[in-house]
C-alpha cells in the first residue's frame, strides 16, 4: 500500500506541475520519485555496452565486483571511481591500489580459478601478448571466463591517447564524468601546454634505451616513452635505423652520435640493469666521446613514469622529458 500511495502522489505532483505550466514529468513505478535515480537504475539494468580494443562487443551489467589483470588497469579503474575485488600482483607492488582486493597472480600468468572464485561481474585484461617466462597471454583466458558468465574486456594502452580512451570508457561505466575531467581533461590541457612550448627549429636527435640484467634494447617512437619524445619534437634515430630494434650495437650508436641518450632501467633490480649497460659501454673507449655523454645528456629516466604507465601523471612524464630536452637551452 505504501508503494502504491507514493506512486500515486508522484503522478499527482506531475499533473500539478503540468497544469501550472512547468514541464511534465512522467510517472514511474520507482518509489523514490527521483527521476535521475530512475534513469541511472534503468541504465544499470540495461548495462553499458562498448567495443574493446580487440573488437569484442562487451556489456557490463554490473561493476560492483571487478578484477583487473594489469596493475596499470587496476589504477585506472580506481581513478575512474571504481573499486576492485581482485588484481594482478603488480597492482599492489607498482601502483599501491586502495581497494581491499585479492591477488590473482602475475600479469603474465593469471590464475583463472582465483579470478572466478571472486565471483566478478567484470574482468579487465590486456590484449597485448603479456606472456613472460613461459606465461600465457591474457587473451587465452577469454573463453574460460565467459563460460563462467563473466564480462571480459581487453585493452591496449601505450600512449596518453590510449589512456584517455580507456578512462572515457571506465568513467562512462562508473558514471563519474567528474573524474574524467580531473584525471584526463586537465592532464591533457597540461600536456598541450608543454608540447606547445617545444621550439620549432633544430629538433634534437635521440636514442631511447631500455636496459635489464640480460641486455639492452632500443625503443622506437611506437613505444610509450618514444611516443612522448616524438610529441616533443625529437628525431628518434631508431626510426631511421630499424635494425637497432633487433640488435643493440654500441658501434652503431657511436656512429650516429645522438644529441641525447635516454635510458630506462627494467626489472626488479634497477642497479643491476644499469650496471649491465655501464659495463658494456666502459669496454668501448669511444663511448666517452659521444656528444650526449660529453654534454651531460646521457640521462636515466624514472621507470615509474616511463616504463610503468603514468596514468594521472602523464603530464609529469611529459614535463620531465621537456625539462631534459629544452631546460638547458
Amino acid at each position: 500500500m505504501k508503494r502504491i500511495a507514493t506512486k500515486t502522489f508522484a503522478c499527482m505532483c506531475a499533473l500539478v506541475l503540468a497544469t501550472s505550466g512547468s514541464a511534465m514529468v512522467g510517472c514511474s513505478g520507482n518509489s523514490s520519485g527521483n527521476d535521475g535515480a530512475q534513469q541511472g537504475a534503468t541504465s544499470q539494468e540495461a548495462g553499458y555496452t562498448f567495443t574493446d580494443d580487440l573488437g569484442n562487443q562487451v556489456t557490463v551489467s554490473s561493476h560492483e565486483r571487478v578484477v583487473a589483470g594489469m596493475g596499470s588497469f587496476a589504477n585506472i579503474w580506481e581513478l575512474a571511481g571504481g573499486t576492485l575485488v581482485g588484481a594482478s600482483n603488480d597492482a599492489f607492488s607498482d601502483y599501491h591500489i586502495e581497494s581491499k582486493a585479492e591477488k590473482v597472480g602475475d600479469f603474465s600468468s593469471l590464475n583463472a580459478e582465483s579470478i572466478i572464485a571472486l565471483d566478478p561481474d567484470f574482468v579487465i585484461l590486456t590484449g597485448a601478448n603479456s606472456g613472460r617466462g613461459g606465461g600465457v597471454a591474457q587473451t587465452d583466458l577469454k573463453d574460460t571466463l565467459q563460460a563462467a558468465g563473466i564480462a571480459v574486456a581487453y585493452f591496449n594502452v601505450t600512449t596518453f591517447d590510449d589512456y584517455e580512451r580507456l578512462m572515457r570508457t571506465f568513467t562512462d561505466i562508473t558514471g563519474r564524468a567528474d573524474l574524467y575531467d580531473q584525471n584526463v581533461a586537465k592532464v591533457a590541457e597540461a600536456i598541450d601546454a608543454i608540447v606547445g612550448a617545444v621550439p620549432a627549429e633544430n629538433p634534437p636527435t635521440a636514442l631511447l634505451l631500455t636496459t635489464f640484467s640480460g641486455g639492452t634494447r632500443v625503443q622506437s617512437s611506437g613505444t610509450q616513452t618514444g611516443a612522448m619524445l616524438a610529441d616533443l619534437g625529437v628525431n628518434n634515430l631508431a626510426d631511421e635505423n630499424r635494425s637497432l630494434l633487433k640488435d643493440f650495437s654500441l658501434e652503431a650508436v657511436i656512429e650516429m652520435d645522438p644529441d641525447f641518450i635516454f635510458v630506462i632501467p627494467m626489472g626488479n633490480d634497477t642497479e643491476a640493469a644499469m650496471r649491465n649497460l655501464e659495463e658494456a659501454t666502459a669496454a668501448n673507449p669511444a663511448w666517452a666521446s659521444l656528444s650526449a655523454v660529453q654534454n651531460g645528456r646521457y640521462i636515466t629516466l624514472d621507470p615509474t613514469l616511463y616504463l610503468a604507465k603514468p596514468n594521472a601523471q602523464w603530464d609529469a612524464a611529459y614535463q620531465g622529458l621537456f625539462d631534459n630536452l629544452y631546460g638547458q637551452n
